[in-house]
């Protein structure tokens, strides 16, 4: 079973969740994101845990209220006004317009130089990352954009081909409504897998004041349900029942390192 945490580097917070649902839980995988406020903190993190499989997070969006990031590179056609990524990567009704990606006219090549440098700029400081993944599933905006992405995964040796070992979603906690029912039903969940690869993929931090001041529209409990994320990964519950049905919990470097 491969557990992924996603968003190390957006926030203190986030680093902070992810780094404890490693060290105290069961997630083997986490993803970077290079153009993010605490990437410099995320990266010490990360040295100082090397067992930790890192994948790099590009972003092409900024989805949050009251914390922004942008590119590192002069890419105005994927900035606003301020020069910021836009929020979303489709266009949402409940968003105002033109703050989304689908409605900006991006240009390819500005978000290729941008993705490489984000690439680059990660493998500068964590040269033993394994792989590439991208925020938001903003690789499916467009074909061209999806090719770009996975050319240059190709090109910098991040790609990992998945196919082989036919992942199935793991189904997780499902619609709980509260910490112990998230931790309930994860359990319950693990007991009832057969043999097989699963993937599950979440967003771990802790819930403290500087995520309480993140949110965006349709999403504003942000801090209480990241926190939950951490405290099933790490809950004495559902690794108990890892080791009790022999999960293997695994990273994207293992399957790397097994195509090697």
């Amino acid at each position: 079973m491969l557990v992924r945490g996603d968003d190390i580097g957006s926030s203190h917070a986030a680093n902070l969740g992810c780094i404890e649902s490693y060290r105290n839980g069961i997630m083997r995988s986490v993803e970077l994101m290079p153009p993010c406020p605490w990437f410099p903190e995320a990266v010490k993190m990360l040295k100082d845990n090397p067992d930790l499989d890192v994948g790099i997070h590009l972003a092409l969006t900024s989805e949050w209220e009251n914390m922004k990031w942008g590119p590192l590179t002069d890419a105005p056609s994927i900035s606003d006004e301020d020069g910021y990524f836009y929020p979303m990567v489709w266009k949402r009704e409940d968003f105002p317009p033109n703050t989304s990606m689908q409605e900006a006219g991006w240009d390819i090549e500005e978000i290729e130089r941008e993705l490489r440098a984000q690439i680059e700029l990660a493998l500068k400081y964590v040269p033993w990352a394994s792989h590439a993944g991208i925020h938001m599933g903003a690789a499916g905006l467009d074909e061209e954009i999806g090719a770009v992405v996975a050319r240059l995964r190709k090109e910098y040796d991040l790609d990992i081909d998945m196919g082989p070992y036919d992942f199935k979603r793991f189904g997780g906690w499902g619609d709980a409504g509260t910490l112990a029912e998230r931790i309930t039903n994860f359990a319950a969940a693990l007991e009832q897998l057969e043999p097989g690869f699963y993937l599950f993929v979440d967003h771990p931090a802790v819930d403290n004041p500087e995520m309480r001041a993140i949110w965006h529209t349709g999403y504003e409990d942000v801090a209480v349900d990241r926190d939950w994320v951490t405290r099933v990964f790490t809950s004495e519950k559902v690794k108990h029942v890892i080791k009790k049905k022999g999960i293997n919990l695994i990273s994207y470097k293992d399957l790397k390192d097994q195509d090697q």
